[in-house]
C-alpha cells in the first residue's frame, strides 16, 4: 500500500479518491494562489522519537541540510522577495546551521517561526536557546498535545511533560506568551484515530489548566490532525483503525476547508532542497506539482496557479474544522 493512498483492504478501495472529492465540489485541479510563506524543513535529527510523528523524526537520524544548501535557500528567498519564513524538523534547533538560517532570513526583513518540541530548550548545548529566540523575537509554534502528564508523555516519550513544562515556564519568564511581540502557540494533536475538537473550546481548557497548575501562559492553540502517514499509518495499521480512521477522514470532509489550505500558500522545501506543495507531501516524497525539482529551479514569479500534488491522505487537513500548520481551517 502506497501512504498516498487510502486503500489497503476491500473495505478502504470503495472510498472515493481526495480528487474526485474534489471534482464533485466543482475543484477539478487544486492550485497555487499566490505564495505567502517559505516552509524549510531543517532535517529529520530530533531528541524525541514521538509515536504519531509524522516526520519519522528521532535521535538517530542523520538528514540534515547542510550549510551550502542552506545559503541556496537564502539566495532564493532573497529573490523571490519572501516575507515569512516557517522553520520546522525535526527539531530544527539541532542543524548546526539553524540559528546563521534564522539570523540571515531575519536580515532580509522576514517574519520568523521556529517550531519547536520544546525540550530541545534543555538539551545540552542549548542553554542559551530561549533567550536567543527572545532577543530576536521570533514566533515560537511548540508541540504540546495535551495538558496532563499521562497523556503527553503516553505519546511523545517518558518525563517529555516534564520538560515540557519547564521549558514553558523559562518562555514566559522571557515574556514569550505574555507580551505581543513574543508570540508562543501551542500544537495540539490527538492521541489516537479521532479527530480534534474544536479549536476554541479546547485552548479555553487549556488556558484554564496550565495557568492554574503550573502558571504558564499562552498566546494560542492551535489543533492539528494526525495524518495517515508514517509513523501515525502505522500505528494505525498496528490497532487494526486504518479503515476506520480513513472513512472517518472521508466522512468529515468539508469543503469550506478547501480555500484555506496550506499547500495553496505556501513552499516546503526539505533538507536537500528539494520542493514540495506541504509538509505531509514532503514526508511521503510527492513533489510539488508532481514534478521532482530543487528550490533554486523554481522561478518564484510563475508559481501562481500552479497544479498542486494530491493524494488521499489530504483528507486529514480537510476533515472537520479542517487542519493546516496555522491550525484550524474552518
Amino acid at each position: 500500500m502506497t501512504q498516498q493512498a487510502l486503500a489497503g483492504g476491500d473495505a478502504v478501495d470503495r472510498l472515493p479518491s481526495f480528487s474526485s472529492t474534489l471534482r464533485r465540489q466543482g475543484v477539478e485541479r487544486l492550485r497555487r494562489a499566490p505564495l505567502r510563506e517559505l516552509q524549510i524543513n531543517l532535517g529529520r535529527l530530533c531528541n524525541q522519537a514521538c509515536h504519531h510523528c509524522h516526520v519519522d523524526a528521532g535521535p538517530k537520524r542523520t538528514e540534515i541540510m547542510s550549510r551550502e544548501t542552506a545559503d541556496r535557500v537564502l539566495a532564493w528567498a532573497q529573490r523571490a522577495g519572501i516575507t515569512r519564513v516557517d522553520v520546522t524538523g525535526g527539531a530544527p534547533e539541532l542543524n548546526p546551521s539553524f540559528r546563521y538560517l534564522m539570523d540571515r532570513m531575519q536580515g532580509l526583513g522576514a517574519a520568523l517561526t521556529s517550531r519547536c518540541n520544546l525540550t530541545v530548550l534543555l538539551e545540552p548545548g542549548q542553554d542559551d536557546l530561549a533567550e536567543w529566540y527572545a532577543e530576536r523575537r521570533i514566533r515560537l509554534v511548540c508541540s504540546l498535545p495535551c495538558y496532563t502528564r499521562e497523556n503527553v508523555d503516553a505519546q511523545r516519550g517518558r518525563g517529555v511533560f516534564g520538560k515540557s513544562i519547564e521549558a514553558l515556564q523559562r518562555l514566559n519568564r522571557l515574556g514569550y506568551g505574555t507580551r505581543d511581540d513574543l508570540v508562543l502557540d501551542l500544537v495540539y494533536n490527538p492521541g489516537g484515530a479521532f479527530l480534534p475538537p474544536a479549536q476554541a473550546s479546547l485552548e479555553a481548557d487549556y488556558r484554564t489548566r496550565l495557568a492554574e497548575e503550573f502558571g504558564i501562559r499562552f498566546t494560542r492553540l492551535l489543533t492539528l490532525t494526525n495524518l495517515p502517514i508514517n509513523r501515525f499509518l502505522h500505528f494505525l495499521e498496528k490497532s487494526g483503525r486504518l479503515a476506520e480512521y480513513q472513512r472517518l477522514l472521508v466522512d468529515s470532509f468539508n469543503p469550506a476547508t478547501v480555500e484555506g489550505l496550506m499547500c495553496r500558500h505556501l513552499v516546503s522545501v526539505d533538507w536537500q532542497g528539494r520542493v514540495f506543495d506541504c509538509d505531509f507531501n514532503q514526508m511521503i516524497d510527492l513533489p510539488m506539482g508532481g514534478r521532482r525539482r530543487h528550490l533554486w529551479d523554481v522561478d518564484p514569479g510563475v508559481l501562481d496557479g500552479d497544479g498542486i500534488a494530491v493524494g488521499d491522505h489530504c483528507y486529514g487537513c480537510t476533515a472537520g474544522a479542517g487542519s493546516s500548520c496555522g491550525g484550524a481551517l474552518a
